[in-house]
């Protein structure tokens, strides 16, 4: 099975450890074994004008995920939205309603649903392909998670070549190694069977520490400067 699945992550960091916003927006395609991704697309924000309510990241995901399934036709396409695996096309009013969801999540649904929809719809109608929201159990949903990690290494590292020194941090249970020419990444959740990640990189010129964010277990800081 091919599976193209979208997810946001990665976050500038101010003084005191606590996210100023989100900054990679990435797809993947991801194939059997399904512990990398085969391609990968990003869209960065700008994390000192994010919308942190998850409705930006939720929507810029979609919109991403379907400009990949366009090109490269998979089975299905899985969005980061834990609401039991349902198909975005059929995300109306009564449905949402429906959902095992508290009410504010409902009403973000009925909001994100607006554009969501007949976006799934016209997906569906002219490929055959599914989008689901199925959400952190997706392997793949994972996966993109991942590259938006690397991604976000390498929005910093950009970053710091003008600044001198930038402060991110990465998504949840996740390590990255700058090495020659490249950003990689893993999964640190032994449960997870080795999930990983690489991405080419301008890495030279760069120093970089990688540590625990003190205010949030699980979570890595990834700290990068000019030399």
């Amino acid at each position: 099975m091919r599976i193209i699945a979208a997810d946001t992550g990665g976050a500038l960091l101010d003084d005191a450890y606590n996210p100023v916003g989100l900054i990679a927006t990435v797809a993947v395609l991801v194939e059997k074994p399904y512990r990398t991704a085969t391609l990968s697309e990003v869209r960065y924000a700008d994390p000192f004008n994010y919308d942190m309510s998850g409705r930006q990241a939720v929507r810029d995901e979609a919109f991403l995920a379907v400009e990949l399934a366009m090109k490269l036709r998979p089975d299905v396409v899985h969005l980061d939205s834990t609401i039991g695996g349902i198909e975005v096309r059929k995300l109306d009013e009564p449905t949402i309603d429906a959902l095992a969801i508290t009410d504010r999540g409902k009403e973000v649904w009925k909001d994100l649903a607006k554009d969501l929809q007949p976006l799934a719809k016209r997906l569906w109608e002219e490929t055959g392909i599914e989008m689901i929201a199925i959400g952190k159990s997706s392997v793949p949903v994972r996966i993109a998670e991942i590259y938006s990690g690397l991604y976000t290494a390498k929005w910093a590292i950009e970053r710091a070549r003008d600044e001198g020194r930038i402060v991110v941090g990465l998504p949840r249970y996740m390590g990255v190694e700058l090495r020659p020419g490249k950003i990689y990444g893993e999964s640190l959740d032994p449960r997870e069977g080795g999930l990983f990640g690489e991405i080419e990189a301008k890495t030279d010129g760069i120093g970089w520490e990688l540590y625990p964010n003190p205010l949030v277990r699980r979570y890595m800081v990834l700290e990068v400067w000019r030399e």
